[in-house]
């Protein structure tokens, strides 16, 4: 910190979990196998898909790849940074460190709305259109759209990040947090403007969640008021298989992002703050995969492909 009549942090304290030293081992060892797994989880995904020529054309496939991308740049956003911190307990984070980390927090939180909103998108023209599908979600116009998606991410938060980094802090600078969240960061201004800017950030996010939640549920209605009049029987249980996936993975996201909204407050708020920010930054990386693909008849189809498709490889070479 620096003192003069315009006060600038140039570092923060994350305070973390706290805790003895057995407690911050345990969590270490926690998050560092549940980052690899998620990590694994996600390149197995793509190599498979990147590599099985079927999979590769499969629209739904190219999305869900892209989404695995996404969750390992979204994991390694704060995670990385909370396994450093229960190494090193002091918590000192830069001004210039703590605002990236939560510019592209959101950036990544905002993109992964626009992806859930068109993999429900796609699961709408498969089920509801299935005669124009092939020709409207080519791969050509799934990576249109995996571009928007990303484009539309870093752009949404982009003006509200901006602004609260021009803030001056002139208070203490310990966040009584895991990550850089505005909240904790603007209670931390000394600015008039830092409520309103508050404000605006919590309306940026609650305007990109409402917007494509409504998407997702207007979607899906549809998707599944058309099986429902659906007569193929076997078609009809297949396709309700793999839309009850999908929907638990928005669920898991809109649900957690939603308790982040309605924790208590009062004294132990930052305590559920807490927890409810593992939930979506640590858990739901990990669980998506396993969601998509436990009961994915094509993914396993498509990994013994791939499987028996190195080993005719190491063959050939072993016989040359």
């Amino acid at each position: 910190m620096e003192t003069a009549n315009r006060t600038t942090a140039q570092e923060f304290i994350l305070v973390g979990f706290g805790g003895g030293q057995k407690k911050r081992f345990l969590l270490l060892i926690f998050f560092t196998t549940l980052y690899i797994l998620t990590l694994a989880e996600n390149i197995v995904i793509i190599t498979v898909v990147l590599l099985d020529t079927f999979l590769a054309r499969l629209p739904m496939y190219i999305l869900l790849s892209n989404f695995s991308w996404l969750e390992m740049c979204y994991v390694s956003t704060t995670v990385p940074r909370m396994i450093l911190d229960l190494v090193s307990p002091n918590g000192i984070i830069s001004f210039h460190a703590c605002f990236f980390q939560f510019y592209i927090f959101f950036t990544l939180g905002a993109t992964e709305c626009f992806f859930l909103s068109t993999m429900a998108l796609d699961r709408y023209l498969a089920i509801c259109h299935p005669l124009r599908y092939p020709s409207i979600m080519s791969p050509h116009s799934c990576y249109a759209l995996v571009a928007v998606c990303w484009i539309l991410g870093f752009l949404w938060n982009l003006i509200p990040v901006v602004m609260i980094s021009k803030l001056n802090f002139c208070g203490p600078n310990v966040i009584d947090h895991l990550i850089c969240d505005p909240g904790p960061i603007l209670s931390l201004a000394c600015s008039p403007h830092g409520n309103m800017l508050l404000r605006y950030q919590f309306a940026m996010s609650a305007l990109v969640i409402i917007l494509n939640l409504f998407f997702v549920v207007l979607s899906y209605s549809a998707v599944v008021l058309t099986l429902v009049k659906a007569t193929h029987r076997s078609g009809r249980k297949k396709a309700f298989s793999t839309i009850s996936f999908h929907l638990m993975v928005v669920t898991l996201f809109y649900g957690s992002v939603a308790g982040m909204y309605v924790a208590p407050s009062g004294k132990g708020q930052s305590r559920v703050t807490k927890i409810v920010t593992v939930f979506y930054t640590a858990m739901t990386p990990f669980l998506n995969p396993m969601i998509y693909c436990l009961r994915n008849d094509q993914m396993k189809e498509a990994l013994g492909r791939v499987q028996r498709s190195k080993v005719t490889v190491l063959r050939f070479n072993a016989n040359k």
